[in-house]
């Protein structure tokens, strides 16, 4: 299997450059001022529309990684609504009043998911003790991403993070998707330390800007370094 490319998509603008670049996925998300929160319906639909790319769609309602009990609530009819404009899969995650991960707010919303795969988001990173949130996510019900950059400052500060948790853990290294700040030259370390997913956003697109849409040359140029990259690990 080749290693996976995710890219974040606003709407269908998003689309070619994607589908053209070589994308194995799509996070579908809005307001990237507050870091991706729950698009809205008609997002989905028209990217379901647009494109056959799997769309892994983010249940989160504000720019923190708490939740309430109304809040959850509403979460879970949207993953409902969510599902039937066409999300393949979700992101989401919660964490406790002690930054611990918040396992019972968690699984209540990864429950109403009907079996579609799921992605822990970056609340992982910000979590006071990552040796403890480790033992816990990656059993969670239905998960087959861990969104990380090994370090709440990103990769660029978690690398070594990332790098040591893949090489000692086999369940970790199945898991764990590099991204939130991924550089190209992160990229050959991540790989050779048994790193076989990728989240790219901000940088597939011209000037970086959230404002442009996804250019097909930046996306293909991640896909064949990538590639390349794990390959040379085999």
């Amino acid at each position: 299997m080749r290693p996976l490319l995710e890219v974040i998509a606003l709407g269908p603008g998003d689309v070619p450059g994607a589908v053209e670049g070589g994308a194995d996925r799509l996070e579908v998300v809005a307001d990237m001022d507050a870091d991706g929160l729950t698009p809205s319906l008609d997002t989905v639909r028209d990217l379901k529309r647009a494109c056959d790319l799997p769309l892994r769609v983010m249940l989160r309602s504000n720019d923190g990684f708490s939740t309430s009990g109304s809040e959850l609530a509403r979460l879970r009819i949207a993953a409902h609504q969510l599902a039937n404009a066409g999300a393949d899969g979700f992101v989401l995650g919660f964490l406790g009043l002690n930054a611990e991960i918040d396992v019972e707010a968690t699984l209540a919303l990864a429950e109403e998911l009907d079996g579609r795969p799921w992605t822990f988001h970056r609340a992982i990173d910000h979590c006071l003790d990552l040796d403890d949130a480790w033992a816990v996510v990656p059993g969670l019900p239905g998960l087959d991403a861990v969104l990380t950059a090994g370090s709440a400052r990103g990769v660029g500060s978690g690398l070594d993070e990332l790098c040591t948790r893949a090489t000692g853990s086999p369940a970790a290294a199945d898991v764990i998707m590099a991204g939130g700040g991924l550089e190209p030259d992160h990229v050959p370390w991540l790989a050779r330390a048994g790193i076989r997913q990728f989240h790219v956003g901000s940088r597939v697109r011209p000037g970086g800007s959230w404002k442009a849409y996804i250019d097909a040359g930046l996306v293909r140029s991640w896909r064949v370094l990538i590639d390349d990259a794990v390959a040379a690990a085999l």
